[in-house]
């Protein structure tokens, strides 16, 4: 291997434009030395790619010499046979950069061959080997874990394999992964490693892995002292077009290779077939193709949707248990009882243009209500407390598992490397805290709490941004909601069928619904833009870092984007109404929005519905249709004749880039369902069940765009599924008070519990008998019409409303003539009481449930506990007798000569 020279690190005094300088500091000392590269003086004799033309195989994915395996092909296109590129500075420079980075890759012994496309005559395929020689020294850079020796302890077996083997793939289409003793692997040490064949040592995803990281740390220019180094610049430059390892073969036709094992049509056969829905993934295949990383992502997907079943019959039944008692709920009947409902009239819900209006023509809102406003909903509440604390406590044992499966135990510790950005940027020095030792880092201690501090800044901005854009949808329900009550309750006969079904209070928040739904779209893909320049700017070290600041940044702002709404409709709105006498108004001039009679909970409801479904639906289509139709635009645009042989890396070239955040938004799109199962899953309790809907097909669609449509991502090594994991135990924690607070503030459970249990009895009635007749009359307050105010008071009254003195309005107060007329009264505090103490009552007694459940379940079973303190004594034992037989062979021929060297002068003195 070349060894790195010695150049003293300085700026660029003259930079070119559309270029970022990045300085090769090889003094930096990271607890892991990476590696650097001899790079040419400027005028040194660049070795040039050899071309070769296509052989006509379009499965081969070798060199055309059918020995070398292609293990990335790189894209660029030849200017010179561009017109529309201007043959200036910029043409140059790329060109000078491109034979600069493939003449360095060659001097460290990477092999390139260069294939002109057969489609378009400016493109150029460069296909990179990887040697033997090079791959086992960076295998020991990377702390790669390869085999031993067979594992010989026996598989554990599980009472419910006969039932679950129905449910995965035949092992006759997908063969069962051999299990290994693994070590990190030292080229010294090779012969203690599991070796039959060199060319099959290293799997397909570690050469791609290994070539992709060599990639980013090759320099393409050198001016003095000054070194520039990183793939990624290469092709935000236009150098390169884009890098990428290679399918294996058609995803729906087998490749006539004879050694190819055909894995991407496996995939698609086994898995990401729409007719495999039910069974279970082929997670070891998906790994060994794809990586750790999308690996742990899918397999995270299915527990989350496994666990989702229960959850998601537990929903259902209480929303059946709901629709059933509707028809017999007491207060439903007597909102809807003509002679109890028909009577009460109500006070106008805005100035001047509501009219008065009867409280029986919400029946049917009221019947909606008992569906979800019910003691089912209280229990499922609590069952999804609990059961969010299993899903996550499960998940770490699952994830242990795959952890030890995989290999990725001591991932984060061993194997990751600093991001080329972050080594480029080295230009102070600190004492690292660990070796003691002098290290290079990019910024002081200063300059980082100034990085970090910009970005939370910038953060709390866009966060702001939203709540303003929420404030601003208030307002449009306030405005609205009077324009609603207008037309819905005046005698227009346009109107009439609709009347009955649709209330003011539900046409505002559905209109309000599809315009924050809109709202939250477009204030995403701006933020997305921001959250990458600032997380950029605060120059993470290694890559999860980079991603888990990403994920937060991302997650914070989503968070309010996607539940602000949701937080007003079911803690602040109809909160702050005051009086008819007296209302609230917002900015001196919209009055504060009331609840339904029936409550704010069926708004809630609607809310959810319309964003779960609509968000569902919109992702489907953009991950399904956008890339079939860009795949599709690009087939048509080339042209390619039917008699044309197009090769493998030309095929794949064809497919879409997966993209620079990668998995992210697969992750947050999840994370956001989560927190709608989670948060408010008492006003909703079928969100289980479209959730789990929406993930059945949600994997599949995955596997099928990334099996069919996108091409093979560089595989990437990931032990957990990273700081999504403490945000989904923080939604956990907040679940738990959310749905109290639901339950307790914005259903009417408590104070239907109260007025059973304390005011449906004497001395507050004359029955002696607790019941729940006159619920209705007790949670509506009475008021005067003649203390309305000038402002107040509505213009418009119905036909039926005469002689009538007093109106009904939904609150707990003193009636007029009272001597503390239109305050709270005795049943209000009663009510606020129970809330608070309900509220109390249960987050204790959920949190405490949690923490035991916590405390008890184990991270790692038991059971592998014990096998990985086996494997590691195997290992040790393993690696100790083969270092001992090493060095017996060695010495041997040492200690013969010395005991022949003594062994001659005793025969002398014999003789």
């Amino acid at each position: 291997m070349s060894e790195a020279e010695d150049d003293n690190p300085e700026l660029d005094s003259e930079p070119e434009e559309g270029d970022i300088e990045m300085c090769l500091i090889t003094e930096v000392d990271y607890v892991q030395q990476v590696p650097t590269y001899r790079s040419r003086p400027d005028g040194e004799v660049v070795s040039k790619v050899e071309r070769a033309d296509f052989n006509g195989n379009p499965d081969s994915l070798f060199f055309n010499d059918g020995k070398r395996r292609i293990d990335l092909v790189l894209v660029y296109e030849d200017e010179s046979k561009n017109a529309s590129v201007k043959k200036g500075s910029v043409y140059r420079r790329r060109r000078k950069r491109r034979e600069c980075f493939e003449g360095n890759l060659m001097e460290i012994g990477v092999e390139l061959e260069a294939t002109q496309s057969v489609i378009d005559e400016k493109l150029f395929y460069v296909k990179v080997h990887m040697p033997f020689d090079v791959l086992c020294f960076y295998a020991e850079v990377l702390h790669i874990k390869l085999p031993i020796q067979p594992n010989d302890l026996a598989p554990q077996s599980s009472a419910y394999n006969c039932f679950t083997k129905y449910f995965y793939p035949s092992e006759d289409v997908i063969a069962k992964e051999a299990d290994f003793f693994t070590a990190p692997f030292k080229k010294d040490q090779l012969s203690c490693f599991y070796e039959k064949d060199k060319e099959k040592f290293f799997t397909p995803a570690m050469r791609s892995r290994m070539a992709y990281y060599v990639l980013n740390r090759a320099s393409y220019e050198v001016k003095g002292n000054m070194k520039k180094f990183g793939f990624s610049k290469l092709l935000s430059g236009g150098v390169y077009k884009d890098a990428y390892p290679l399918h294996d073969c058609r995803f729906n036709v087998k490749s006539k290779e004879p050694n190819c094992p055909n894995e991407r049509f496996l995939l698609y056969n086994e898995w990401a077939n729409p007719k495999n829905f039910y069974k279970m993934q082929p997670l070891d295949l998906i790994r060994k193709y794809f990586g750790e990383k999308i690996g742990i992502y899918f397999a995270w997907l299915g527990f989350y949707t496994f666990m989702l079943s229960l959850a998601a019959a537990v929903g259902l039944g209480c929303f059946i248990y709901g629709y059933k008692t509707r028809e017999s709920s007491t207060w439903s009947k007597e909102v809807c009882d003509p002679q109890i409902g028909g009577q009460i009239v109500m006070c106008p819900q805005c100035d001047q243009d509501c009219p008065y209006w009867r409280l029986n023509i919400t029946c049917e809102s009221s019947k909606r209500l008992c569906v979800f406003d019910n003691y089912g909903t209280l229990v499922f509440a609590v069952f999804m407390s609990v059961w969010v604390t299993l899903f996550l406590e499960f998940w770490k044992r699952y994830q242990a598992v795959l952890e030890h499966d995989w290999d990725t135990v001591e991932f984060l510790q061993q194997e990751e490397q600093p991001r080329p950005e972050y080594e480029a940027k080295c230009i102070h020095e600190r004492t690292n805290p660990v070796t003691q030792k002098t290290e290079k880092v990019p910024y002081t201690a200063c300059g980082k709490c100034m990085r970090v501090s910009c970005g939370i800044g910038t953060v709390l901005f866009w966060i702001l941004l939203i709540i303003a854009s929420g404030v601003g949808v208030i307002v449009y329900r306030l405005a609205m909601f009077i324009t609603f009550s207008t037309n819905l309750r005046s005698g227009s006969k346009e109107l009439e069928p609709f009347k009955e079904y649709v209330t003011p209070q539900m046409a505002t928040s559905i209109t309000a619904s599809v315009i924050s739904f809109i709202i939250i779209m477009i204030l995403n893909n701006v933020y997305e833009k921001v959250a990458i320049w600032i997380t950029d700017f605060e120059l993470p070290r290694t890559k999860t870092e980079y991603e888990n600041s990403l994920t937060l940044k991302m997650f914070l702002f989503q968070f309010v984007n996607y539940y602000s709404s949701c937080f007003y409709i079911a803690f602040f709105k109809g909160k702050v109404v005051g009086y008819p006498g007296q209302p609230v108004y917002w900015f001196g001039k919209f009055r504060n929005e009331e609840c339904d009679p029936g409550g704010c909970l069926t708004e809630l409801t609607t809310q959810l519905s319309i964003i779960m479904t609509g968000k569902a639906i919109w992702n489907n289509i953009q991950e399904v249709l956008l890339p079939w139709v860009k795949n599709l635009i690009f087939r048509h645009c080339t042209k390619v004749g039917s008699e044309k042989v197009i090769p493998r890396w030309e095929q794949d070239y064809q497919l879409q880039p997966l993209g620079k955040l990668g998995l992210f938004y697969e992750y947050l799109e999840m994370v956001i369902q989560f927190g709608f199962v989670t948060l408010f899953v008492a006003s909703f309790p079928l969100a289980p069940l479209l959730a789990l809907i929406n993930n059945l097909c949600e994997i599949r669609v995955d596997a099928w765009k990334i099996t069919t449509q996108f091409r093979r991502i560089v595989p990437e090594k990931a032990q957990d599924i990273g700081a999504w994991q403490p945000i989904l135990q923080g939604v956990a924690i907040l679940a738990v008070a959310t749905n109290a607070a639901i339950i307790a503030f914005t259903s009417d459970m408590i104070p239907r519990l109260v007025y059973y249990w304390a005011f449906s009895v004497s001395p507050y009635t004359d029955r002696s008998n607790h019941t729940m007749t006159g619920f209705i009359n007790s949670s509506l307050s009475v008021f005067n019409i003649n203390d309305f105010s000038n402002k107040s008071k509505p213009h418009i009254t119905m036909h039926w409303f005469s002689n009538i003195t007093t109106c009904r309005y939904r609150d707990f107060r003193n009636p007029p003539g009272h001597h503390n007329e239109y305050e709270f009264s005795i049943y209000y505090w009663h009510v606020i009481a129970a809330k608070l103490a309900f509220m109390i009552v249960v987050e204790h007694i959920v949190y405490f449930t949690k923490f035991m459940l916590s405390y008890i379940i184990p991270d790692v079973p038991e059971a592998l506990k014990e096998q990985i303190k086996r494997e590691r004594y195997l290992t040790q034992k393993i690696l100790y007798e083969t270092n001992i037989k090493k060095f017996t062979e060695f010495i041997k021929p040492v200690a013969e000569k010395l005991q022949d060297q003594v062994e001659e002068p005793e025969l002398d003195l014999k003789l």
